[in-house]
């Protein structure tokens, strides 16, 4: 006490404290004999007082949160230990503010407990008040709310930050009724209240309630208040409704950088992105310079549209204003963005660069090489991050299980099956779906099966992922099985879940059933056939030799038939050696996808199963004068916990002579046995 009381008096609010804050430490902890408690506690106020009136910072709090311990604090600054001389609540809630600013949730703990133990909160609308603003501040709800319910005088100011804490805490519904009981207690909304509430309507999606607010907002004249404005630009942002969101901007009196950040932020993530780099253009003429949050917008919209030149062009935006250099949050948007645009080498050279790698930065490069096809890299990255010790989380393991579904790695997949449950993701829906998915195309319906089983909520891509399994083996009644456990659970398939069913129909030759599923799903559930199922059905009834029937579907349709559709009717006319079919259908593929090789390839095998010589040197040609090449075709063998990668003609394998000399063993057993070579 004595080390403040005698030598700090009453400060100007003007005059520098930072300066004079070391003189704390350098006077002795108890008072001298014979000095005045009296004297030293006023000094003791005013120095206080001039303290909370000069703008707050960290450091002055932090130098005074070391006084303010409350086993020491209640001793040493306040209490004599025979005379006891309490903060005032005026200073309390002085302090309060200041931690409410600052958000420095263990220094307003230690100041409510020394509170509670004074005494001074009960019937202290003033005190609970800013306590009940502190917690909802520091986002620590359960206790605002204890203290704003006992709270009988509510002003603006606590409503606002109960509704502000609710809305930025993750809880918006409760914002919401909060806001519905404050205007039901007769308090009025005012510009602090508005941006979390339209906040609250954006992440709810609740369009109908966020645009009744909107017309609050205008009846009261707010409008015009830049935050108001901003916050109903992200409102009709996350919406989807950018033509409104476009037209409260351009009637916006006053727009600063986060107006201009959410427009492009809005676009980007709105599937529009041209719109992104135009609305981008004209901040720039309207005299305003990016920041961290318009680039991160940019690269959104640059890995959407796939356009490196651009996405290289905001990448140096940022090198050259030293925008994001320490910044992993914008590190990764641009490893992302580079994934995203098949630039996998410098997606590595960024990552490669980053010190300290977080989660995010490891799944954009694991993810990225999945994305780009390279399965293995995908994998041995997963391994290093493993051994880097960095914590893997749902998005890791989903990346690296559709890696294994690439190479058909089963053993490997077991392995992070193994892994995952270890660390507590068994239980994710996302996580237990991709497992499904990955034992099903590694060859497991039995464990893809048991998987799906165990899963204890499944979503309707589960469902899906299941249907698909089934459609993949050619097991089409299993697949017909599932879609009759959905209706028994009130699971309600969407066209995704139609589409695996038909898939699986088809591949196991069910066409009378195929056909009832077709016909269910428009009368039972009445949903329209897309592309995708009316592409099924032609299959389905192609493979079975129902070319006729086929045809008619095509002739039918509502849709422009595409070349997906096209190519299963030529698929099904070489099947059942319909060459005029064959023909027909292949100048349509030819039409629609003039650089699919596999179309020439196709009616080639046509002509050929027919003996048609001339036409097959025809067409042949034809890919020649195109420049048409085919993919060469790949095959995986995981063995010994290692997976074997071969291509048509590869000679690299270190065991080939062994190998080759075997296929030529299988040949002539072929040949024993009747079997005739197809043309390939």
């Amino acid at each position: 006490m004595y080390f403040l009381f005698n030598t700090i008096d009453y400060i100007s609010p003007r005059e520098n404290l930072s300066n004079r804050i070391p003189t704390f430490s350098r006077k002795p902890i108890l008072p001298p004999p014979h000095s005045n408690p009296g004297v030293e506690l006023f000094s003791m106020n005013g120095s206080l007082t001039s303290w909370l009136l000069q703008p707050y910072s960290k450091t002055l709090l932090k130098k005074y949160a070391c006084i303010l311990q409350v086993n020491l604090y209640t001793t040493h600054f306040t209490l004599h230990p025979l005379q006891q001389h309490p903060l005032t609540s005026l200073q309390c809630g002085a302090l309060l503010q200041s931690f409410t600013n600052t958000k420095s949730f263990k220094q307003g703990l230690q100041l409510h407990a020394h509170m509670i133990s004074l005494s001074i909160l009960e019937n202290n609308t003033y005190l609970n008040t800013k306590l009940a603003a502190f917690y909802a501040a520091c986002g620590v709800m359960p206790h605002a709310e204890v203290i704003f319910d006992g709270i009988l005088l509510k002003n603006s100011f606590l409503w606002n930050y109960m509704i502000r804490g609710y809305a930025c805490n993750g809880f918006p519904m409760k914002s919401l009724v909060l806001y519905r009981d404050m205007l039901c207690f007769g308090q009025r909304a005012d510009n602090f209240t508005y941006p979390f509430v339209l906040k609250a309507c954006g992440d709810l999606l609740l369009e109908e309630i966020g645009r009744r607010v909107h017309s609050e907002v205008v009846v009261f004249g707010l409008q015009s208040d830049i935050y108001v404005g901003n916050s109903l630009l992200s409102m009709y942002a996350k919406f989807g409704d950018m033509g409104t969101a476009e037209m409260v901007f351009d009637r916006m009196a006053e727009r600063d950088l986060t107006s201009w950040n959410t427009m492009i932020c809005g676009y980007a993530k709105n599937d529009d992105s041209g719109a992104a780099f135009l609305v981008f253009y004209l901040m720039g003429k309207a005299g305003f310079f990016a920041d961290c949050t318009t680039l991160l917008g940019l690269l959104s919209a640059c890995a959407d549209l796939k356009v490196v030149k651009q996405g290289k062009s905001v990448h140096g935006y940022a090198v050259r204003n030293s925008i994001g250099n320490y910044n992993n949050f914008f590190t990764n948007s641009l490893i992302e963005m580079y994934c995203n645009c098949n630039c996998i080498m410098e997606a590595w050279r960024l990552f490669e660069r980053v010190r300290w790698k977080d989660t995010v930065s490891w799944n954009s490069m694991i993810s990225g090489y999945a994305r780009n096809g390279d399965a293995f890299e995908s994998l041995r990255l997963f391994n290093r991050m493993a051994l880097d010790g960095s914590g893997p989380d749902e998005v890791t393991f989903i990346a690296v299980l559709g890696a294994c579904d690439q190479i058909a790695a089963l053993r490997y997949g077991m392995s992070i099956h193994s892994y995952l449950v270890k660390k507590g993701f068994d239980a994710n829906i996302i996580v237990g779906t991709a497992l499904v998915d990955m034992y099903s195309k590694g060859g497991s319906l039995a464990c893809s099966r048991q998987v799906f089983d165990e899963m204890p909520d499944k979503s309707l891509v589960s469902w899906s992922a299941m249907v698909a399994g089934y459609g993949l083996h050619g097991r089409g009644r299993e697949a017909i099985s599932i879609l009759d456990a959905m209706k028994a659970n009130s699971v309600i398939p969407d066209d995704a879940v139609f589409t695996s069913i038909l898939s699986a129909c088809s591949h196991a030759g069910l066409v009378v059933e195929g056909r009832e599923i077709f016909y269910k799903m428009q009368k039972e559930y009445n949903m329209k056939p897309a592309l995708s199922h009316y592409s099924c059905m032609v299959d389905l009834l192609g493979r079975a030799g129902h070319l006729d029937e086929a045809c008619e579907i095509i002739m039918t349709m509502e849709f422009e038939p595409t070349s997906d559709i096209w190519a299963a009717l030529l698929t099904a006319s070489r099947l059942h050696k319909n060459v005029q079919l064959a023909e027909i259908a292949a100048q349509k593929v030819f039409d629609m996808n003039p650089k699919g090789v596999s179309s020439y390839i196709c009616l080639s095998n046509t002509y050929a199963a027919e003996k048609r010589w001339d036409d097959v040197e025809r067409v042949r040609a034809m890919v020649r004068r195109k420049g048409l090449k085919k993919s060469p075709g790949c095959s995986f063998i995981e063995l010994d916990n290692m997976v074997h990668r071969f291509l048509v003609g590869d000679k690299s394998h270190q065991q080939t002579e062994h190998i080759y000399a075997k296929l030529k063993e299988l040949k002539v057993h072929l040949k024993e046995a009747g079997y005739k070579f197809s043309v390939l």
